[in-house]
């Protein structure tokens, strides 16, 4: 006689839930409770109820250790999507055409949300005991994640499309290959599924890769994810 041992349903953590990339990867999860229990990360109640407002988002700042601790614990898995949101400074007037000015608010600059706000993310996973952590495209913090011994999977993800998921061959790099290709874009749904993916094959461990994807009419969509993650071999 076999028993089979049940084992809980794991839990994933999305920060960043209320960005576009984020809020795709929180309903991606949603959309399968039989494989994970999803939880969230929004730094305003706005954002909060932006995404729906369950109590599984918890709101947060990531700049402040502290605050990101509760939405940590019991946690299995950190899919870390946040990132310093440049605003265009008041009085731009897009009819008249050039480009707009850029700023970030106080306290919001890269450095205190790309690499604090990461770095702060990676401890409190790290004290937590998360499994592993899947990090979308911050050079900084990737070191540091690395580092960590937590098991990681770095995707630095192409110029990022709003189009329709799952119809492309996605194609993975190391060390800017990538770049010799035509497209070096992917779709944000792409990027989501393969963060999501990179939870459920070995072969996506202690790995990082550049990712985009071949144009619509040009290969076959990629459905073995396994098989993807198996082709890297790169570990940074």
């Amino acid at each position: 006689m076999f028993s089979m041992a049940i084992t809980p349903t794991p839990t994933v953590l999305v920060t960043g839930a209320g960005g576009q990339t984020g809020q795709i990867v929180y309903k991606k999860l949603k959309e399968r409770p039989d494989q994970f229990v999803a939880r969230g990360l929004v730094r305003t109640e706005e954002s909060k109820g932006k995404i729906g407002g369950a109590d599984d988002v918890y709101v947060g700042d990531i700049r402040d250790a502290g605050s990101i601790v509760p939405a940590i614990q019991g946690t299995d898995f950190l899919i870390i999507l946040t990132s310093a949101v440049p605003k265009v400074k008041p009085g731009f007037d897009p009819t008249k055409g050039g480009r707009p000015e850029y700023y970030y608010e106080e306290g919001a600059y890269p450095e205190q949300v790309d690499w604090l706000g990461q770095k702060n993310q990676i401890d409190a996973a790290k004290a937590a005991g998360v499994k592993q952590i899947v990090l979308v495209w911050k050079r900084k913090a990737e070191q540091y994640l690395a580092d960590s011994g937590i098991p990681y999977t770095i995707i630095r993800a192409g110029g990022l499309l709003d189009k329709e998921g799952g119809i492309r061959e996605l194609i993975v790099g190391k060390d800017d290959e990538i770049l010799q290709t035509p497209t070096k874009a992917i779709a944000r749904e792409d990027v989501a599924e393969v963060g999501i993916q990179a939870l459920l094959f070995e072969e996506s461990k202690y790995k990082a890769f550049d990712l985009a994807s071949k144009p619509e009419d040009a290969g076959t969509p990629t459905k073995d994810f396994k098989a993807l993650f198996a082709s890297v071999t790169s570990k940074f």
